[in-house]
């Protein structure tokens, strides 16, 4: 007797009570899911998403990250390839339905910026899409400004431009998308202390933050041979010894192809 035939064969109240077993299964199987996969997590929050290859890879370290096996991530990608979409909305709102005891600072070239993405990640942790996928994961009701709030399991969202303070804040996370803007980089072609100002910035201030066994993620396109990134992986050989994952992607690949040619084709880059 196949399934059809054996459901349709049980009283109806039993049917109803077979198919909603089946449904709460199905549902369990996707939230686990979920919860594992930073990409199935994303498809799952962002229903228009357009996947490429070099999401797969990123989202591969992402969960190295969460799982501590990398701590210290450096992911250079050319503008408008979802660069700031996965570092600063969808990875932090997954980390803390993963982790909601944890803190994480988000750092953006301006506070209004980092804000933003504070508020877009506090939405969507309240949202009941996100529910479904971390039903024991909440907003505290005392603390929801979008650019500092916090968890039901007492976990910290701080969210902060280049150049502000983090006194009194920790983080088991540190993400830095973006430090440097377009006009920054233009003008540090003449004067290169644009970027050494950022460094100094980094190193005194988000850097010294970290909680023991803490992880940064450094996500940017890159300007510079001096840039953030730059620098941080000249000062790791040099000073500070960090070992340093680093991804780096160019929008044309050295095939000539483009990194994403189902949202950038060729034409369009060039």
């Amino acid at each position: 007797m196949d399934i059809e035939k054996l459901i349709s064969s049980l009283p109806p109240a039993e049917q109803e009570k077979f198919l909603q077993q089946v449904a709460d299964y199905k549902h369990a199987l996707e939230r686990e899911k979920c919860q594992t996969s930073f990409l199935a997590f994303v498809k799952k929050m962002w229903p228009g998403f357009i996947g490429g290859r070099h999401h797969a890879v990123v989202a591969k370290a992402f969960e190295d990250v969460a799982a501590g096996k990398i701590k210290r991530l450096a992911i250079s990608m050319p503008p408008r390839h979802t660069k700031s979409e996965f570092g600063s909305y969808m990875f932090p709102a997954w980390f803390l339905g993963k982790f909601p005891h944890k803190k994480i600072i988000q750092c953006s070239n301006t506070g209004e910026l980092a804000v933003g993405f504070g508020r877009k990640v506090r939405n969507l942790v309240a949202s009941e899409a996100y529910a479904k996928v971390f039903p024991d994961v909440a907003l505290r009701q005392d603390s929801k400004a979008a650019g500092r709030w916090s968890t039901n399991k007492n976990g910290e969202y701080f969210a902060i431009g280049v150049g502000g303070a983090v006194t009194g804040k920790g983080a088991d996370i540190l993400i830095i998308d973006d430090p440097h803007s377009e006009q920054e980089a233009a003008l540090a072609q003449s004067n290169p202390e644009v970027y050494d100002k950022v460094y100094e910035w980094y190193s005194s201030g988000p850097r010294q933050r970290l909680q023991p066994g803490g992880a940064i993620v450094v996500v940017m396109t890159r300007w510079s041979l001096i840039d953030l990134t730059g620098r941080i992986l000249q000062s790791s050989v040099e000073r500070d010894g960090d070992t340093w994952d680093v991804i780096s992607f160019p929008a044309i690949l050295p095939s000539e192809k483009p990194l994403w040619p189902a949202f950038w084709p060729l034409n369009e880059l060039l």
